[in-house]
């Protein structure tokens, strides 16, 4: 039976709700509402030397599409180097991080089954008001706390 409360829309390359988070800028593409649940996309732009923390989701699958840049994924005890084109699957439940090891900016989209990740970027982040990339710094507590809401656990800096 087809899902008839779902309904197309389209965005151009900069539209979609921004937020900054950590050092990155996240733009938000397809989100629990828009999908059904189904999924969320997000576009990314990381700094170089940019990383995420050492965490876990236990709710959804993610997915990385690198589109520029060289970042180095870790999942468990796997190392990824990805460069453009690449595409990198992360399970749920096993622990990982990313660096931007490139000189410049990265940009890759994310994508996770289900939707429902984009809340915590959301919440944690500071609204995009500009272009560009700004850091925000985030309280470690704050986002354990944030985290925990999504089922997310935050387990440490950057194994890199």
């Amino acid at each position: 039976m087809q899902n008839t409360l779902l309904q197309p829309y389209f965005l151009q390359a900069a539209e979609g709700e921004a937020t900054w988070f950590q050092s990155n800028r996240l733009t938000l593409k397809a989100n629990s509402e828009s999908t059904g649940g189904a999924l969320t996309l997000i576009e990314a732009l990381v700094p170089a030397g940019g990383a995420s923390p050492w965490h876990v989701h236990h709710r959804e699958d993610e997915m990385f599409y690198l589109l520029e840049g060289n970042v180095l994924f870790k999942c468990g005890d796997e190392l990824f180097q990805a460069s453009p084109g690449s595409f990198v699957f992360l399970p749920r439940d096993i622990p990982h991080s990313y660096k931007n090891v490139g000189e410049t900016t990265a940009r890759w989209l994310i994508l996770t089954t289900p939707a429902g990740a984009e809340g915590f970027f959301f919440e944690a982040g500071t609204p995009d008001l500009e272009d560009g990339l700004r850091p925000q710094p985030l309280d470690p507590q704050k986002l354990a706390t944030i985290a925990a809401k999504y089922g997310l656990e935050i387990l440490g800096p950057p194994p890199f």
